[in-house]
């Protein structure tokens, strides 16, 4: 399946290596085959896995998604494989699950590494029988579905570490997609900037200017297409002329050398303190609205409540009024 022209395939890219990505997600397409789709928060893995959706026998089938990392695993397994009336408490009515529902189709699990063990011990038999139990359920329910599965994380890792299962990782990892970060594919990035002005929320701005774009090169997107496209339509919003220009360009993105500017002989390099300090730069961002923190860095907020309980920090009180109550686990 030859993709030169990159619009066909839904994604927008010139770059070289990410063609060639899509011409592998093509060939995959036709099979039958389970594919892991890896790669940084941002980058686009659901896109691909509609991708192979739209170019597989099933693309008149449903293709249903789910974030695994956004629901507490007892709800999970009521979305992903439904419940029987009276199963637990709340269960008033017999209800299908997601893979029922994917029936003939696709079911894209978001986040896989997420998922509980009691989930992945489901999710397994069900990928060797080729059927379901419904919470609560006796009888087994046979359903067709193809799984396309997507991760942020080093799942080799997390198997070593025991939290993913080992057979369930081959079980879904029979081809593994990676997709590079923005940061990778500079060029990619006005794009991006035409697409986004252009789209969604309508605005005066319909340019930007030379050395603006140039500044929105050099920056390296940690938060990737997302990212990006949160920061078009802050302009969109806040420009006040047809063009971008470069004093429209935030601070962070027009001196991005300053976020390595801690990298000296006394540095912590520890990941989790790195990590720390970028989400509670995000949320000052935001002025502690961490619901829009967490869009920006492609994380739930179920994710974020649990970054900031996990490192005992909280934004300062003159930001956490405006933020949402945390969600229930």
């Amino acid at each position: 399946m030859a993709l030169s022209n990159h619009e066909n395939s839904g994604f927008l890219t010139q770059d070289p290596g990410m063609l060639a990505l899509l011409q592998m997600a093509g060939k995959i397409a036709v099979t039958e085959v389970t594919a892991l789709i890896q790669g940084e928060s941002g980058t686009g893995k659901e896109v691909l896995a509609k991708f192979i959706h739209q170019h597989s026998r099933r693309a008149n089938r449903p293709l249903v998604s789910i974030n695994c990392g956004a629901i507490q695993e007892t709800l999970l397994l009521s979305e992903l494989f439904g419940h029987e009336k009276g199963a637990f408490t709340g269960a008033v009515v017999q209800k299908k699950g997601l893979v029922e529902l994917a029936d003939g189709g696709t079911l894209f699990l978001d986040e896989i590494g997420e998922m509980g063990l009691e989930a992945q011990a489901k999710l397994l038999r069900f990928l060797q029988e080729g059927e379901i139990l419904r919470v609560g359920g006796k009888a087994p329910i046979r359903v067709d579905v193809r799984i396309l599965s997507a991760t942020n994380k080093d799942l080799e890792t997390q198997v070593k570490n025991g939290k993913f299962r080992e057979d369930l990782y081959y079980r879904i990892n029979t081809v593994t997609l990676r997709l590079s970060p923005l940061r990778k594919r500079p060029n990619d990035i006005p794009l991006f900037v035409e697409r986004f002005l252009h789209s969604g929320t309508r605005s005066q701005v319909q340019g930007i200017t030379p050395k603006a774009m140039e500044l929105m090169k050099r920056y390296p997107w940690p938060g990737n297409v997302r990212e990006l496209q949160n920061t078009i339509e802050r302009f969109k919003i806040l420009v006040d002329s047809e063009s971008i220009s470069e004093n429209d360009i935030p601070f962070n993105v027009k001196n991005p050398e300053n976020e390595t500017d801690y990298f000296d002989s006394s540095t912590n390099f520890l990941l989790a303190q790195v990590e720390k300090k970028h989400i509670l730069r995000v949320l000052t961002f935001f002025k502690g609205n961490k619901t829009k923190a967490a869009n920006a860095m492609g994380i739930t907020v179920k994710t974020l409540y649990n970054k900031l309980a996990q490192y005992n920090e909280e934004p300062p009180p003159s930001l956490g009024a405006s933020s949402p109550a945390p969600v229930a686990n």
